[in-house]
């Protein structure tokens, strides 16, 4: 069978293994192909993922990870932020005088990589403002630097007037912008320099009061954001917050005693050769600095072109060693502790004193016997030195604090120094030195508070120069500050006295004022010159207030190694500049003489039935004690009887345009008394030297003027 089989030609396909075997491998193609197909879309579907993940890997950079670049970059194009400088607050003296306030400028700056042609861009900006050949050379230089630099900002000027600016903004040129800022200016260039002190190029005060109260006067930094096209013009404003401008200061100051103080002293400063002088006249009885002044001084409008020894304010930076005028300290003492009085006789012979361990302190006269006024009044060292020593370094060392030595008095005052003043070293010799003014530093500004507070009769004022701040358009003034008492009422008076007798009869007879009390005292210090006391370098003072029995003014005088004709003392250098600054000053804030003073106004009464007028004298001081009231309703009030100066105030504070003629006091006005006033009309004030009819005094009581003894 199976032969047969295989005989056949009819075969089963099981009989023919080898075919049966090829079909079996023919039958596993289509899973073969399957594979490869999954195989490639797999691999398609990793390339797939890849690139998505890529893609989102780099928008995820793109708009997380470099947002804050990229749209840093877009707003550099697109947008431009301008800044509107703040104005800072104007100041003015007591009397509302400008002193300082703010004006427009602008700041001319390029961009380099806007720029077209940097050199061409140059030229044409310094022809319109002005520039000379060495700085335009310079500017066309960096440009090109900054360009390849890749820097954006180049500044061709600042400062710049309106005008200026003008000029360039019609070159308009691609690339160069104009930028507004605000610049601080002072219209009376040196005056009330080391006051005010400076205002830098940020508009952020550097020295004075521009310093001390620079976050009370600069305002708020306003902000324009711009949308910019690609020449960088402005195409729409997105938002815009304005500028505000900052308060405004009122100082104690006086403008008119300031030139008064500041020229007197550069005379006195070059008359006598001196190295620097310091001048302050304050109000003993509140401590308001009336003037301050330095020599050599400086122009804050151009600050930069002096040197910091200019711009340097003595009278609280300085340090020196009062000599004699610190006696009034050792005199205070011994008077208010019962240790001396006025008539006790001290030995002052023969000359001098000899202190363990140092060469012998001598007078410079040999005085015999002093009376402790006299001691004073004749500036005896041996003296000083043997009232201190009776005194004792406790109570001296007391006295000297009350007095307000070793301590920053002021808080107007940035940079002040407290002085030298070391207690706890006051042995033997120290008590002897401290005692006489030496080994003891002061600054002017504490000497005059000191002083000052003997002329109000025992107080010690924080010294002051700020007088109000204006917020708003609301005026705040700063009250005075009473620190301590430094001595009774009566103490102030004995002393007040020996130093008036300093004046008539001692050492500063040419601080004498015709018409006027003085009280005063003298100082001449040597200064220490490489660790010792020279033979020709001195520091000469005076400090004094009048008029003595009722104090307007205090007044120091300090003059640095002068070298002038007279011998350095403070009697002969200091007092006479102190007699000319305060014999104006008086003069200018009107106040009369206090002896021998002219007699009173003789005046007439109008009489009936045709007898002669009879003279009769006019009680001034009751007429200047007359209170004018404010207008009620806007009318006209009644200013008969009252003196020139105080009418034209009264008119001037009600609006109206004083229009005056004579002198004396007020006999005729218009528009009457109770007349509707008119804002900005003028007020006609008719003066004579005698009494209006409308006012009469009554012949039984007579006035003396202000000023004159009870």
């Amino acid at each position: 069978m199976a032969e047969e089989h295989a005989s056949s030609k009819f075969r089963l396909p099981w009989s023919m293994p080898a075919q049966r075997v090829a079909r079996r491998e023919s039958a596993q193609t289509p899973f073969e192909w399957r594979s490869t197909v999954r195989s490639r879309v797999l691999v398609c579907a990793v390339l797939f993922a890849a690139w998505t993940v890529g893609i989102e890997a780099r928008l995820f950079y793109l708009q997380v990870i470099a947002h804050a670049e990229l749209k840093a970059r877009a707003d550099k194009q697109q947008l431009m932020t301008v800044t509107s400088p703040f104005k800072r607050g104007a100041i003015t003296d007591a009397n509302g005088r400008l002193l300082a306030f703010s004006v427009d400028a602008f700041t001319v700056a390029a961009d380099p990589l806007h720029v077209e042609d940097g050199p061409k861009t140059v030229r044409l900006v310094c022809e319109a403002i002005g520039c000379d050949v060495k700085k335009r050379l310079d500017l066309e230089k960096q440009i090109v630097q900054l360009a390849k630099a890749g820097r954006e900002y180049i500044v061709f000027q600042r400062e710049v007037s309106p005008d200026l600016a003008d000029r360039v903004r019609a070159l308009d040129l691609k690339g160069v912008g104009l930028y507004p800022e605000s610049k601080r200016y002072y219209p009376n260039k040196s005056l009330a320099a080391h006051v005010l002190g400076y205002v830098g190029r940020d508009n952020v005060g550097l020295a004075g009061l521009e310093a001390t109260y620079d976050l009370v006067i600069r305002g708020k930094e306003g902000r324009l954001l711009l949308q910019v096209d690609s020449r960088r013009k402005a195409m729409a404003v997105l938002e815009a917050v304005p500028a505000t401008a900052g308060d405004s200061l009122e100082l104690t100051l006086d403008q008119y005693l300031q030139r008064i103080a500041e020229r007197e002293l550069e005379a006195g400063v070059k008359e006598h050769n001196a190295a620097s002088g310091t001048v302050v006249i304050m109000n003993p009885q509140t401590g308001a600095i009336l003037a301050l002044a330095n020599y050599p001084t400086f122009n804050p409008n151009i600050y930069g072109a002096f040197s910091a020894e200019d711009r340097k304010n003595r009278v609280i930076q300085d340090v020196y060693e009062p000599g004699s005028t610190f006696k009034l300290v050792t005199a205070s003492a011994a008077l208010e502790e019962r240790v001396y009085g006025v008539s006790d006789m001290i030995d002052c012979a023969p000359g001098y004193i000899k202190i363990s361990g140092r060469p012998a302190i001598r007078d410079v006269h040999a005085y015999g016997a002093l009376s402790f006024e006299d001691v004073i009044v004749k500036s005896s060292n041996v003296g000083a030195i043997k009232a201190g020593m009776r005194i004792g370094a406790e109570r001296l060392s007391l006295y000297v604090n009350r007095f307000g030595f070793g301590q920053a008095l002021s808080p107007d005052f940035r940079g002040q120094t407290a002085g030298l003043w070391r207690p706890k070293d006051l042995n033997e010799s120290g008590l002897a030195s401290v005692s006489m003014g030496y080994q003891i530093g002061v600054t002017p500004l504490q000497m005059a508070a000191a002083v000052s507070s003997v002329a109000n009769g025992g107080t010690l004022y924080e010294p002051r120069l700020l007088g109000a701040i204006v917020r708003n358009g609301r005026r705040e003034p700063v009250a005075p500050k009473a620190l301590r008492r430094t001595v009774s009422a009566e103490t102030a008076a004995t002393l007040t006295g020996i130093m008036e007798a300093v004046v008539e009869r001692g050492t500063a007879t040419s601080a004498k004022i015709d018409g006027f009390t003085i009280a005063g005292k003298t100082g001449t210090a040597a200064r220490i010159i490489n660790g010792r006391y020279s033979n020709s370098e001195y520091h000469t003072s005076f400090v004094g207030f009048a008029p003595s029995r009722k104090p307007a003014l205090t007044v120091i005088v300090v003059i640095d190694s002068p070298h002038g004709k007279v011998t350095a003392y403070g009697g002969t250098v200091a007092a006479p500049i102190f007699k000319r600054i305060t014999e104006a000053s008086l003069r200018h804030l009107g106040i009369g003489p206090t002896v021998n003073a002219p007699s009173p106004v003789m005046v007439t009464r109008a009489e009936t039935g045709g007898q002669l007028p009879r003279p009769r004298p006019v009680g001034i001081a009751e007429v200047r004690e007359r209170v004018i009231q404010p207008a009620q309703g806007g009318v006209m009030p009644d200013l008969l009887g009252l003196s020139s100066r105080e009418a034209v105030v009264a008119v001037t504070g009600l609006g109206l345009v004083a229009r005056t003629s004579g002198s004396g006091f007020v006999i005729e006005q218009s528009p009457e008394p109770g007349a509707t006033l008119i804002p900005g009309e003028a007020a006609l004030l008719k003066f004579a030297r005698t009494a209006p009819k409308s006012r009469s005094t009554p012949s039984s009581q007579v006035v003396p003027p202000r000023g004159r003894p009870q």
